[in-house]
């Protein structure tokens, strides 16, 4: 399909007909003859900038929720991102202390600090931003880290 409308119910409307290609005449004249050979040959073509919506909707928003969450904790120095990630993975001010060589006082300094600068409420709070910016520790859910029993 070859339009000048992008809007969504259009491109849903295409797709769900059996379009094998959707693009938009503002586009570059070399993804027309990208798109044509590719539905040719029997693949399938969005323009990029509709793949990108169509996989917005398809995620559910969750890529981009996920670099807004990275984008927000950017602003934390490196140690108070480590401080973050254990936190995340439900470890007290004790525990994260013994895991960074820190003292418990500088581990609350840095809790503190975390709380603040990402304006969250709680420990509760700043462990769901953790969890959505992939930080917490790979094997790590709040109960700590998962333990592989042999039979």
């Amino acid at each position: 399909m070859l339009t000048t409308f992008s809007e969504d119910e259009y491109i849903t409307s295409a797709l769900d007909s059996g379009a094998s290609g959707f693009l938009l005449k503002s586009g570059d004249p070399y993804e027309l003859m990208a798109a044509v050979r590719a539905v040719h040959g029997g693949g399938a073509f969005p323009s990029p900038r509709i793949a990108h919506r169509v996989i917005q909707q398809v995620s559910g928003g969750r890529m981009s929720r996920r670099s807004a969450v990275q984008e927000r904790i950017a602003v934390l120095s490196p140690r108070e991102q480590e401080a973050l990630a254990l936190l995340g993975a439900g470890l007290s001010n004790a525990e994260i202390g013994e895991r960074l060589y820190l003292v418990e006082g500088t581990v609350k300094a840095y809790v503190s600090a975390v709380l603040s600068r990402l304006d969250v409420k709680n420990r509760a709070q700043a462990a769901v931003l953790a969890y959505e910016a992939g930080i917490v520790p790979e094997g790590w859910g709040v109960q700590g880290p998962r333990r592989t029993v042999a039979p």
